[in-house]
């Protein structure tokens, strides 16, 4: 026996607007045998599993497309206009469970975009949330990841900045200053979810009271790779892993303290049966 001492993160697991949309796809998978969800629920393929058995069933566009007189779950990331319209054409009632804080991050976007503003957005290309706020723009925004893509854009002398809500603060404003420096005039709407980023600072508390950390998070989640490397550059004797069956004895030594955290889109059960497992050592 290696008799570990285990933590888990208490400011770990799902975000709010995580929370609300699996509440919702619950309660209506408590009243009807199935409900359709547009893309991953979250970004955590075993929480996902655990919903695909109570008869939830995801589906993309192309499938959108064909579907008919039916419920579809529209996850906390937001979609485009286009998604709405589509429902309307085909009678689908959508159960929007849309994050408020990417809603609200939505309208600014259009609001901007109705104005005639230069819009640029620090996000990653393809996510989810990016596609919906790109659509507020009529897909007309600039989407980068990193400073280096940005500036390979013919860069106006004025632009507003929006940012993806899981993006790190500090990089954001890294970017602005960046720009205002080679006098650009930047517009910045800070509109990072403060829930989200708040976790940096935590985690590197955390991180650091410990021999070992094991963080836990889905391979698709741009929230738990942000985190990961929070908690590895804290503590470089930090372990990845999607799921329990991943662990390895060997990585841990008699008697050591370890913690276990995870992004805003691992639900606690997870890392509660990761715990167990490390106590069984």
């Amino acid at each position: 026996m290696l008799n570990l001492h285990v933590q888990i993160d208490s400011g770990s697991g799902f975000c709010f607007g995580v929370i609300y949309a699996i509440q919702m796809a619950e309660d209506i998978l408590a009243e009807q045998d199935h409900l359709y969800c547009l893309g991953d629920i979250v970004h955590n393929d075993e929480e996902v599993a655990r919903l695909v058995q109570k008869g939830l069933r995801i589906i993309g566009y192309e499938e959108l497309e064909k579907l008919q007189d039916e419920t579809v779950l529209i996850r906390a990331h937001g979609e485009p206009p286009s998604t709405y319209k589509m429902a309307l054409e085909n009678n689908l009632n959508l159960v929007d469970a849309s994050c408020p804080v990417v809603l609200k991050l939505q309208n600014r976007i259009k609001g901007s975009f109705d104005k005639g503003d230069n819009i640029f957005i620090y996000g990653k290309h393809g996510h989810a949330e990016v596609r919906g706020l790109l659509g507020q723009t009529s897909n007309q925004a600039v989407v980068f990841e990193t400073m280096d893509e940005l500036l390979q854009h013919e860069l106006p002398a004025n632009l507003t900045l929006y940012s993806q809500t899981t993006k790190s603060t500090d990089s954001f404003y890294r970017i602005k200053n960046t720009l205002e420096e080679k006098g650009i005039a930047v517009d910045a709407n800070d509109t990072i979810c403060r829930q989200v980023s708040n976790r940096d600072k935590e985690l590197r508390k955390f991180a650091r009271q410990f021999d070992k950390i094991v963080f836990v998070s889905g391979t698709k989640s741009s929230n738990g790779k942000v985190l990961y490397n929070v908690c590895k550059d804290t503590n470089p004797d930090t372990w990845f892993i999607s799921k329990p069956e991943e662990l390895q004895p060997e990585w841990f030594a008699s008697g050591e303290r370890v913690g276990i955290c995870g992004a805003t889109s691992t639900p606690m059960w997870l890392m509660e049966n990761v715990r167990n497992i490390l106590l069984s050592y």
